[in-house]
């Protein structure tokens, strides 16, 4: 490979780099060809790039866009390198786990993971990788809880309404409103602490200082 092609696969791993919050690190090295256009394929249909390049070419790109930033993937660039890039975080994590069933073995192996900023190191990281909750399944569990009390309050009301109460509804409403905006509060807290990309037990390692 000669300098100018060193130099344009530096530059379109740094376009991926920087186009994806989310990317994973991982080691296909003995994967027949066969395994290798099966594991694209899955890729492929879930909209997961899966690109293959030398750990070197890998560190420079990373080098050029933030250093500090990316510091803590280095160690991990060893082997043979298979980048995966998605906008869902947990996606890859889903199809390594699923290859590696069908295939009866631990091949391909996370060796590093990118999600949002925060850098998980290891294929121990791999199952709680596979339980990171995307901004999507948050939004719907906080539609569920603001939902839930307030349509237990409505029928409750408007049972008592139907029963001869003097509950109006604008009493439904306004009552129907007070229970939403306490459960957003709580709603908000329960965000706040599961927006945390994995679970406890794969706390994301951290990277060193320069």
């Amino acid at each position: 490979m000669t300098k100018d092609q060193k130099n344009e696969v530096i530059e379109i791993l740094k376009g991926k780099f920087s186009q994806y919050n989310n990317f994973y690190i991982t080691d296909t090295e003995s994967l027949s060809v066969e395994q290798i256009s099966n594991l694209r394929r899955s890729c492929f249909n879930k909209e997961v790039e899966m690109k293959v390049a030398k750990n070197t070419l890998i560190r420079k790109a990373l080098e050029g866009l933030d250093s500090e930033k990316y510091s803590g993937l280095f160690d991990s660039l060893n082997n043979v390198t298979a980048l995966m890039f998605s906008e869902n975080p947990k996606d890859p994590a889903v199809i390594l786990s699923a290859f590696r069933k069908e295939n009866a073995g631990d091949r391909p192996t996370l060796k590093a993971a990118f999600i949002n900023g925060d850098i998980f190191v290891g294929d121990q990281s791999l199952v709680a990788l596979t339980n990171i909750k995307t901004k999507n399944e948050l939004i719907g569990e906080v539609i569920g809880l603001l939902q839930s009390p307030a349509k237990r309050v409505i029928a409750a009301l408007l049972n008592h309404a139907e029963n001869g109460s003097s509950t109006t509804e604008t009493e439904v409403v306004a009552a129907a409103i007070e229970v939403a905006g306490e459960t957003a509060q709580a709603a908000a807290v329960e965000v706040a602490e599961a927006e945390a990309p994995a679970a406890e037990a794969a706390a994301p390692e951290a990277a060193p200082e320069a």
